[in-house]
């Protein structure tokens, strides 16, 4: 990049920060503080796709405005930096680490390239079926943590471990943090956000929601987006697209390493000892309250460092394992959040929300596109969990006034609160922080964004209007 386009593209930053302070109608955004939160956000967002400093540099931006112009309190935008997720990812970051440094890795991916093969087109489809499932009764946070470490593994095995500048390491990466999204949808359990939805639900009818009726009204929805969302990542390959190398070849390559040594075992073990407490969590969270996947994490992480190798030397020394730790994608994720407390705490989101309120909506296709456009916005510049806490209230709101059922509305804010595509916030700042290019994942995500809004607002209308169970 040239000095003279970098100094345009620093500058278009801040100037696109003071358009928005200065020029955003205040009849929508009353306060300065909610315009300057929405400045605040395109100005991170420009300067993620553009790039005119580092992912992470631009991630510190909340904390740096908020400061020269007060959004909301500091300690709030301060704790994202070192939130529970972000913690989880540092663990987890350590103990990936550990594979590197025993040759767990190299073992990890071609165990999985001679089972599923190299095609293209069949990792993509296990990577998102396989994410998909879990996400749909695990925080999606955690899993895409624990599985984006695996693929990574596997591509740099095959050498494409330069995420940018592979297309196919692309596309697979944003094929894991699109899966759990739609993962999310599929049960109560998928996500905090879907609980504020039950939670609604039961304030509004007085019973006990159950969750097995959420997987029922909630199917034909899943099957759409799981057939659609592959079909899209297929389509940007051919069927004879390969990572290089025959099923055949990896059988080879995996049995001459041998047996798994001492240290091998250890950094697997620890791997999935805490994976599996952090999905199991319901079963001891009564037992030990404090446990939770971060902490798992962080314990493995610690462990990672308690054990020598057979030369007696350590298995890991911080010298050598900080220089590895991926601390771009601690802090990608956590300014992410930190844009989205901004656009919270300052009354920007609920300025959105009663925007929409007031222009009108009369029910039918137009409101279901409308509930499902406006979450989808919101869960892109902030949390999932914080747009459906501003956008299910005024969804049950503007229904009762119109003297409409609130129920099909509230599972059409819902299909919008869980899928998100397109900037680096949340989730989806884990490729990013794995070398994911922010600009590839706006282009490839405004086109899944537009195909996933007419799909999802045909079928919630026509499910809303042919078949009653949706709306019970």
């Amino acid at each position: 990049m040239s000095d003279k386009k970098r100094l345009i593209q620093l500058i278009a930053g801040p100037a696109l920060y003071f358009l928005c302070l200065f020029c955003l109608p205040s009849s929508v955004f009353a306060t300065p503080e909610s315009r300057s939160a929405i400045g605040t956000v395109l100005w991170m967002a420009y300067w993620w796709v553009t790039r005119p400093v580092d992912y992470a540099v631009t991630a510190f931006l909340p904390m740096a405005v908020n400061a020269l112009f007060p959004m909301t309190g500091m300690p709030s935008v301060i704790a994202n930096y070192a939130s529970e997720t972000v913690l989880l990812l540092f663990g987890a970051s350590i103990i990936t680490v550990s594979w590197e440094e025993t040759g767990l890795d190299r073992r990890i991916a071609s165990f999985f390239l001679r089972v599923i093969g190299d095609n293209v087109r069949g990792q993509l489809v296990f990577w998102f079926m396989l994410s998909v499932l879990l996400s749909a009764v695990l925080p999606n946070s955690v899993v895409c943590a624990t599985i984006t470490p695996i693929a990574i593994a596997m591509l740099k095995y095959v050498g494409q471990g330069d995420i940018e500048k592979s297309r196919t390491g692309s596309l697979l990466l944003l094929t894991i943090a699109y899966a759990v999204g739609v993962g999310g949808l599929a049960t109560p359990l998928g996500g905090a956000m879907n609980l504020v939805t039950v939670d609604y639900i039961q304030q509004l009818t007085g019973h006990e929601y159950m969750y097995a009726d959420w997987v029922v009204k909630f199917l034909p929805i899943m099957v759409i987006l799981i057939v659609s969302n592959t079909i899209f990542m297929l389509a940007g390959t051919k069927r004879s697209d390969s990572l290089g190398g025959s099923r055949e070849y990896f059988e080879s390559e995996f049995k001459k390493m041998g047996k798994m040594s001492k240290e091998e075992w250890i950094s697997l073990v620890v791997f999935v000892v805490a994976m599996v407490l952090s999905f199991a969590r319901q079963l001891y969270k009564d037992i030990l309250p404090g446990l939770k996947p971060a902490y798992v994490f962080i314990i493995g992480a610690l462990v990672c460092f308690l054990f020598n190798r057979k030369d007696g030397k350590r298995m890991m020394v911080w010298k050598s394992v900080q220089g590895k730790v991926i601390w771009e994608l601690l802090f990608i994720f956590a300014g992410g959040m930190a844009a989205g407390t901004l656009i919270t705490g300052s009354g920007a989101a609920k300025a959105i929300g009663d925007f929409v309120a007031g222009i009108g909506v009369n029910g039918g296709i137009v409101a279901i596109g409308i509930f499902i456009a406006v979450p989808m916005v919101l869960a892109n510049v902030t949390s999932n969990t914080g747009a459906a806490s501003v956008v299910v209230p005024i969804v049950i709101s503007i229904a009762n006034g119109l003297g409409q059922n609130p129920i099909p509305y509230i599972y059409a804010a819902t299909i919008g609160v869980n899928l998100a595509y397109m900037i680096p916030t949340s989730i989806r700042a884990i490729p990013v922080g794995y070398g994911l290019s922010a600009k590839y994942m706006l282009k490839v995500g405004w086109k899944i964004t537009l195909m996933t809004f007419i799909l999802m607002t045909l079928a919630g209308y026509l499910l809303m209007k042919y078949w009653p169970v949706f709306s019970a």
